[in-house]
């Protein structure tokens, strides 16, 4: 064991690290600048444990109707050996819907190298014809640890490439579905995307025939007949790579965090409090709907620019309190030459809020 691995078994309290899965993964790029969330992730932290101990517990997460829902919707989009589902992605993708594609259940064994090994195998096997292949299992370095990772479906060889299908049971009603479960998804998928290209260049083959471009089949409307759509997954690919390249750098992180800090879950409460606070975090709303921390986080930055968003933050030009904010806006406080242009448009602003309450036209 390295010096950095028996680092990160004492900030986790000596325990087994929480195993990352797509979702997880995903949400790591929801806040790729917070330290905090990079060394906890890195080290494999019980959040939620970590959330309830100090007080301020998780407030998201799949209700068990929800996941009964979008297991039977799954089943039914695959029912009859995936022959709708395999219509519908061509269809999707432009091109005639092959007479006969092969479908290969990739799922169910429990002996993860071997079903591993055979998933391997299936996917980089040569071959022209079109085929489907359910719950493969894929794999990707996260803080240099091996994660498994299984996306709901493969489609192989339609439009000449490989396609990440995902089965979401969230409606698209009159052509649109809630942004934040469409973006949510998106980041997921690319999760699959990145792993089965690493798939392919790690047997030789070209990463880019797994396509940018992923299937996303929901519901229509209130019914649950299913629909699919294309979602580019460019850009969520580009901010994955980069948070996964920062977490692989964690002995750079690990120098800014103090050497006694800890997180295990069973330390007493005011000393988490106490400890946590000690590494940098980056709070914003956004993180509420992502990070177990986030509650805590938000307490922490009370009276911070930050708790209100960062399209705040950014405009403030690094203003950090709100104290601040209002004394630069009343002329009480002269502003360091940084921070003259916010300064300024802190004063406009202020004119012309006192002007609106008076009714003053000018």
């Amino acid at each position: 064991m390295t010096s950095s691995e028996e680092r990160l078994a004492v900030i986790r309290g000596g325990v087994p690290a929480r195993r990352h899965n797509a979702r997880t993964i995903a949400a790591l790029t929801g806040n790729p600048g917070c330290t905090r969330r990079a060394i906890l992730d890195g080290a494999g932290v019980d959040k939620p444990a970590l959330a309830e101990r100090i007080g301020f517990p998780a407030r998201f997460g799949q209700s068990r109707f929800a996941i009964t829902r979008g297991n039977a919707f799954e089943a039914q989009v695959k029912a009859d050996g995936g022959a709708e589902l395999l219509r519908l992605v061509a269809e999707r993708l432009g091109v005639p819907v092959p007479e006969a594609a092969s479908w290969t259940d990739l799922g169910g064994a429990q002996d993860l190298p071997d079903r591993q090994e055979r998933s391997r195998a299936a996917l980089t096997a040569p071959g022209d014809g079109a085929a489907l292949f359910d719950h493969p299992l894929l794999a990707l370095d996260v803080a240099g640890k091996r994660v498994h990772l299984e996306p709901d479906l493969v489609a192989a060889r339609l439009a000449g490439r490989f396609h990440v299908v995902e089965v979401k049971s969230f409606p698209v009603i009159d052509g649109q579905a809630d942004p934040a479960k469409v973006s949510a998804a998106a980041i997921q998928s690319a999760v699959y995307v990145l792993a089965l290209r690493d798939l392919l260049a790690a047997a030789g083959q070209d990463p880019e025939e797994v396509s940018h471009e992923v299937v996303l089949v929901c519901p229509r409307d209130f019914a649950n007949q299913p629909v699919a759509s294309l979602v580019d997954v460019r850009k969520q690919l580009l901010v994955l790579r980069r948070q996964l390249e920062r977490m692989a750098r964690l002995d750079t992180l690990l120098a800014t965090v103090p050497e006694d800090f800890t997180a295990d879950p069973s330390a007493d409460p005011a000393t988490l409090k106490a400890q946590l606070s000690t590494v940098e975090a980056r709070y914003a709303p956004e993180c509420l709907a992502a990070c177990e921390l986030a509650y805590f986080c938000r307490h922490e930055a009370r009276g911070h620019t930050a708790a209100l968003g960062r399209p705040v933050r950014e405009a403030l030009g690094g203003v950090g309190t709100v104290d601040d904010v209002l004394a630069l806006a009343t002329g009480e406080r002269t502003p360091e030459p940084e921070r003259e242009e916010a300064a300024a448009l802190l004063r406009a602003a202020a004119r012309l809020r006192a002007d609106a309450l008076t009714g003053d036209p000018a």
